[in-house]
């Protein structure tokens, strides 16, 4: 790696936590945090007479992931909009024709725009989950099984969808980019529940649906693979096995190697279809 991409990217860094978009991140997450602080400590208050141990846990462990969806969602929304005006914006504004003016290969000034786009949304998505799971655990005294590997994953998430906002970027306006990347991965989500819901009534054609997209798209297998690690491990036995998969916020078992193997292909493979649009494109 140059040094030109690494400059770009502590310049591309700087300049994500300057815009008004770190504001927005930080206010709603602080009232995720807040209300779901809140929220856990009133479960707690009030199940304690009710439920046993493992039934606190239980709903503890499906509240959280529920809670996490927030989080991934307010990480889609945010670093989706912010790809596309960091790299369309500047282009369209003549500041990217300025800095290309000089011996710097446009390869080398993505790869820079990339990274430090990715240190920023992968930061904000990590320490979010972190601070969330300390809350949980500090209310209700529930820790994740692997809290390490869920916020990798949801880290990985949003290095996936920052790939693809940044190839659309190259191609189409800030604005439209952010809107199609945000909309592919909701889309992608709700298939993934689809897929689920086919599963459990063991049909395979409607169960297809959801294999396909997290192929095409991986946002979701991500997802998938981070609840897993937030669950409480006896949250498949209460649902009944494989016929959690129809519960939009249980995941029945764990990525395989090749999944996480294939997320990083598709990640080269769509950085490099971005490095080469934006190579062709008229500045």
């Amino acid at each position: 790696m140059n040094r030109v991409a690494l400059t770009i990217a502590g310049l591309t860094l700087r300049e994500a936590t300057r815009r008004r978009v770190l504001m927005a991140l930080a206010v709603l997450t602080v009232v995720l945090l807040a209300l779901s602080g809140w929220g856990f400590s009133r479960f707690a208050a009030e199940s304690g007479g009710t439920l046993t141990s493992g039934e606190a846990r239980l709903t503890a462990s499906i509240l959280l992931n529920l809670v996490m969806f927030g989080y991934s969602l307010i990480a889609a929304l945010g670093t989706a909009f912010l790809a596309g005006p960091t790299l369309s914006g500047e282009t369209e504004s003549g500041i990217a024709l300025a800095v290309l003016a000089r011996p710097i290969r446009r390869s080398s000034f993505l790869l820079g725009k990339w990274l430090g786009l990715v240190a920023f949304g992968s930061g904000y998505v990590t320490l979010a989950g972190l601070a969330q799971v300390v809350v949980v655990g500090l209310t209700v005294d529930y820790w994740p099984p692997e809290p390490v590997a869920a916020l990798a994953l949801l880290a990985g998430q949003t290095v996936v969808l920052l790939t693809l906002a940044v190839l659309l970027s190259t191609v189409i306006s800030p604005m439209a980019s952010g809107v199609v990347a945000v909309g592919l991965f909701c889309t992608t989500w709700v298939a993934g529940v689809v897929g689920g819901i086919g599963a459990a009534l063991d049909n395979d054609a409607v169960a297809r649906v959801g294999t396909v997209s997290r192929v095409l798209l991986p946002t979701d297998g991500l997802w998938r693979g981070a609840m897993h690690a937030f669950q409480d491990p006896s949250a498949l036995l209460q649902f009944g096995g494989a016929d959690g998969q129809a519960f939009p916020f249980l995941s029945v078992a764990p990525l395989t190697p090749a999944y996480l193997a294939w997320t990083a292909l598709w990640v080269a493979m769509v950085w490099g279809l971005a490095a080469v649009s934006f190579v062709r494109r008229d500045l």
